[in-house]
C-alpha cells in the first residue's frame, strides 16, 4: 500500500497540465494539493483517490454547463445552496444511487473543508446541504455449503486436483477465495498482500494492511496456507518480500476484476444468486462465525472494523440467516 501511495504521489506531481481540464490553473493547483494531502496525511489509498477524483471531475463538468464557463476559485466561493442541490439533482437524473450520491457529496465537503482550513476560500452553503437518505441494506452471506462449493468449483473448472501441470491461475484464484472466506479479508486486502506478509503463516497468523493503513494480525487456517503454497509452487513469477503475492497473467499485481470475473463464471456453473460475489465470502465468514458462537468484539478485530457498530449489522444478518435455515430444515415446512 505504501508503495502504491508513493506511485500515486509521483503521478500527481508529474501531471504537466493539472489534475482536471475542466477548471483553471489556480483551481487545479489547489485540487492537486488537496489530493496530495489526502495521500500523505489522511493515508488514503490510490483506489480512494481515484474515486475522489472521479467525483470532483463530475462536479466540475456539471459546473461548466451550469455556469456557462470553467469554474475558478471565485465561482466556487460564490456557489449557493441551490447550485449544490442542482448538482445532486443532475447526478440523480443520471441514475446515481443514493449511496453513491452521499459519497459524492462527502468528496465535495472534503475539498471545501480543505480550502477553508488553509484560508483559501469559505463556502458555508456546502455545510448546510443534507446528504441523501440511504436505505438500510444488510450484507448477503452465502450458506456454508454454498461457500464451500464456490471454492471447490475452481478445481472442477481445471478438471481435477491442481498440480504443477495445471493452470497456475486456478491455483491462484482458489488461494484468493479461500483467504476471503477463511480469513474474512476484503478483496483489496488479499490482493494487496506482499511476500513479507506471509512471514508469520507458520505460526498460524498473517499480517494484514487494511483501511486507513491500519495493520492487524489475522489467524490463517492450514487450508489457506496449503492453498497459497500450492499456488506459489507453480506460479511463474517470483514473490520476494516486497513483491506482490498474487500476480496477474502479465506479471503485475493481480486486480480485483480478474477475481470478480472468475466468481461470475463459478456462480453460473453452480446456479448461485448474483449476490454470490467475492465480498459475499467475507460476509459469510462473519455470519458463520457469529452463528457458531463467536463474539462481536473478536469478529470486529478479525474484520478490521474501526467501530463495533459496523460489525453489529451481522447480528441482524445472523437472525435472518438462522430463520431461513429453520424454515428450510423444519419438518413442518417439508
Amino acid at each position: 500500500m505504501a508503495i502504491a501511495n508513493s506511485d500515486k504521489l509521483k503521478q500527481l506531481l508529474s501531471e504537466p497540465d493539472g489534475v482536471l481540464a475542466e477548471c483553471d490553473g489556480a483551481t487545479n493547483k489547489y485540487l492537486r494539493q488537496w489530493l496530495i494531502w489526502l495521500i500523505s496525511e489522511k493515508r488514503c489509498s490510490p483506489k480512494t483517490i481515484d474515486a475522489y477524483l472521479a467525483d470532483i471531475k463530475n462536479f466540475f463538468v456539471f459546473l461548466t454547463y451550469h455556469l456557462g464557463q470553467y469554474a475558478d476559485m471565485k465561482s466556487l466561493e460564490q456557489l449557493k445552496l441551490q447550485d449544490f442541490r442542482a448538482y445532486l439533482a443532475y447526478r440523480k437524473s443520471s441514475g446515481l444511487e443514493a449511496r453513491s450520491m452521499a459519497r459524492n457529496l462527502s468528496t465535495l465537503r472534503s475539498f471545501f473543508r480543505y480550502l477553508e482550513k488553509n484560508n483559501i476560500l469559505i463556502n458555508g452553503h456546502i455545510k448546510t446541504i443534507r446528504s441523501p437518505k440511504i436505505g438500510h441494506s444488510l450484507p448477503k452471506p452465502l450458506s456454508v455449503d454454498m461457500s464451500k462449493k464456490l471454492i471447490a468449483e475452481v478445481k472442477n473448472l481445471s478438471r481435477g486436483k491442481i498440480t504443477a501441470d495445471d493452470d497456475w491461475v486456478d491455483a491462484r484464484d482458489m488461494a484468493v477465495l479461500i483467504l476471503l472466506y477463511g480469513c474474512g479479508l476484503r478483496i483489496s486486502e488479499a490482493l494487496g498482500l506482499n511476500g513479507k506478509d506471509l512471514y508469520g503463516v507458520n505460526s498460524g497468523v498473517m499480517n494484514i494492511l487494511g483501511k486507513g493503513n491500519k495493520t492487524r494480525l489475522v489467524p490463517i487456517l492450514p487450508v489457506a496456507v496449503e492453498a497459497i503454497a500450492a499456488y506459489q509452487k507453480i506460479c511463474p513469477y517470483v514473490s520476494d518480500a516486497i513483491d506482490p503475492l498474487f500476480y496477474g497473467v502479465q506479471g503485475k499485481r493481480l486486480g480485483a476484476r480478474a477475481i470478480q470475473k472468475k466468481t461470475e463464471k463459478l456462480r453460473y456453473q453452480l446456479g448461485l444468486p448474483e449476490s454470490a460475489t467475492p465480498h459475499a465470502l467475507r460476509h459469510s465468514f462473519a455470519t458463520h462465525l457469529l452463528t457458531a458462537g463467536g463474539d462481536l468484539r473478536t469478529i470486529q478485530e478479525l474484520l478490521g472494523h474501526a467501530s463495533l457498530s459496523t460489525t453489529q449489522i451481522y447480528t441482524e444478518v445472523n437472525a435472518d440467516y438462522l430463520r431461513n435455515i429453520h424454515e428450510l430444515a423444519h419438518p413442518r415446512n417439508r
